[in-house]
Order: structure tokens, then sequence, then C-alpha cells
């Protein structure tokens, strides 16, 4: 989970509860990379198509929001009434770790995650999973847990990863973060967030999976660079796949300066027409975000409290 300030390289992150409708088709990816520019070969691999019981192409639940969650921040949240009332017209994405059991009393849309997709490939062909597991999550990122060689070709990565999950019908969902461009153009002047567009990935891994969700919480701060980010990607990823479910990131307590209320809810204002949810972080310190403030599931409670 990409959660560092905008300006410098790494950090990562990683199923979901069906209370009605929601909007979520999943995402996978294919290409190589060339310099400083990613291969543009756009055609998914021979065979890698996704289940048929897929979910809605449409960029917005009709029914509301899609939230995608990790377990963790779910039983969080859950614990305000209003919060569970308000998930009720949601589609929501339980985010669970190799081994982990959902929570319980939930009717949920499970979603393993994986920072490797070699990894993913063995677990999902190794049968590990588990039973009633509706997607894999594959989350590449310029950090020690996504292996060199996809950090420097996540496309042809995710493409892999696409192909076991669809093999075996599951749903795949990408979660590129922005530091990736600090690998794939480490010379590029300027904001990483601009580099990843120029880069096309959003288009690229839009080709070959269901959900693609862009981590763009380190932006939060700014609506406006937010919004922008959000908007272009969202647009690269439906030019290469009309049917993908887009969902953007946004964190409770990224690195730097604390965040509020007013600006979570004010980057989800500018950009919820272009999405069909978010992934709501509610991080702790840790490997997977060293530099991350305390957990600020409050906040998440009230962002959720208030969506409209």
């Amino acid at each position: 989970m990409d959660f560092g300030p905008d300006r410098r390289p790494p950090r990562r992150r990683p199923r979901a509860i069906a209370l009605a409708l929601g909007a979520a088709a999943l995402l996978t990816a294919c290409s190589a990379v060339s310099g400083n520019q990613v291969s543009s070969g756009s055609q998914a691999p021979s065979g890698v198509s996704p289940p048929s019981s897929s979910g809605g192409s449409s960029p917005v639940s009709p029914g509301g929001r899609a939230w995608l969650l990790t377990r963790a921040a779910l039983a969080q949240v859950l614990t305000d009434p209003a919060v569970r009332e308000k998930l009720r017209g949601a589609r929501i994405y339980e985010i669970l770790r190799l081994g982990q059991r959902p929570l319980p009393g939930i009717t949920a849309e499970s979603v393993v995650t994986f920072a490797s997709a070699a990894a993913l490939t063995a677990a999902v062909s190794g049968d590990q999973l588990g039973a009633g597991v509706y997607g894999v999550l594959y989350d590449p990122e310029a950090w020690s847990l996504t292996p060199q060689a996809e950090q420097r070709d996540p496309v042809s990565a995710a493409a892999r990863a696409a192909a076991v999950a669809h093999a075996h019908g599951l749903r795949l969902i990408v979660t590129p973060a922005l530091n990736l461009s600090t690998v794939l153009s480490p010379g590029a002047r300027g904001p990483r967030w601009r580099t990843f567009l120029s880069l096309r990935l959003a288009g690229q891994l839009a080709r070959v999976a269901d959900v693609i969700e862009f981590q763009a919480q380190s932006l939060e701060r700014d609506v406006g660079t937010y919004s922008s980010f959000v908007q272009a990607a969202a647009s690269q990823a439906r030019t290469a796949n009309p049917a993908i479910s887009v969902l953007a990131g946004l964190s409770t307590n990224p690195p730097g300066a604390p965040v509020d209320g007013p600006q979570l809810t004010a980057a989800i204002g500018a950009s919820r027409s272009m999405v069909a949810g978010y992934w709501l972080n509610i991080p702790g310190p840790g490997p997977r975000c060293p530099t991350c403030n305390p957990p600020r599931p409050d906040l998440a409670i009230q962002v959720i409290r208030q969506f409209p």
C-alpha cells in the first residue's frame, strides 16, 4: 500500500461483503517495460478471460458504492450502527491475508491479498485459499514485498495473476502503487503521479484485471490534485477496458501531516462521479507502512457516515 508522500518512493498494501447490489468487475494486466516506457501490448493472453458470472460493468454501483476494506478495518467501522446501516446499500470487498478467516456473521466477498504475483499463482494453483473466496488482490509496489522483476514489469505479472485467477473462477483486483513509477522511470522529473499517468499503467493493467484501484491516498490532502489524478487514471482504465470497475485509495492516517474528516470527504466529493468506490485504509505502523501515523478508525466511521 503506497502511503508515502507523492515525491518520495515506496510503501504498499491488501475480501468483500455484498449487502445488496454493487458495481465492480475485476482487472488484470499484460505488457512489458522498455526503458522509461511500459510496452503497449494491448491483448490479454489467450484464455485469460474473467469468469462468466462477473459483476456489473457500470462505473458506479446502482445500489451504492463499493468499499474495499481490510478485515481489521471492516471490524472497526462496523462497531458503529450507523455505518452498518449505511453499508447495506454498498458492495464491500473484505481483504484477507492468506489463511485468515472472514469476519463472522457477515455476508461478504472475500478477497485474498498478495504483493507478489508469483505467490498469488502458487497459492491459487495449490488450492490454498479455502472455500468461498470471491477473488484475489495483486498489490504491486516499489518495496521489498514485491519481487524486483515484477516491479520492473507489473503488467506481465498482473497478466499471469489474471490467467491463474480466472482459470480457477476467481476475480482479480489490481492495486498498483504510484511508487512503481520510480522503478519504471527512475530519471523522471516532477511528481510521481504524473509519471504514473505518462507510463499508461492504468490502461495496460485494466486490460487484464476485473477491478483496478489506484493508490491515490498520498494525494488526498490536495483535493484538486487528487481528483485530477483519479479522473485521468480512471479515463485511461475505462478506455482500455469499458467493463472495468475503478476504485480510488484513501487513508485515515498516511505518513506526514495528519489528515482530517473534511479533507477525506472533500476528496470523495470531488471524485465520486469518477469511480465505483474507495479503498478506505486504516493502516497501523508496521512493515507494510513503517511511517504511518497511528490508526484513526474514528475518521473512517465519520467518512462513511457522511457519504452521500
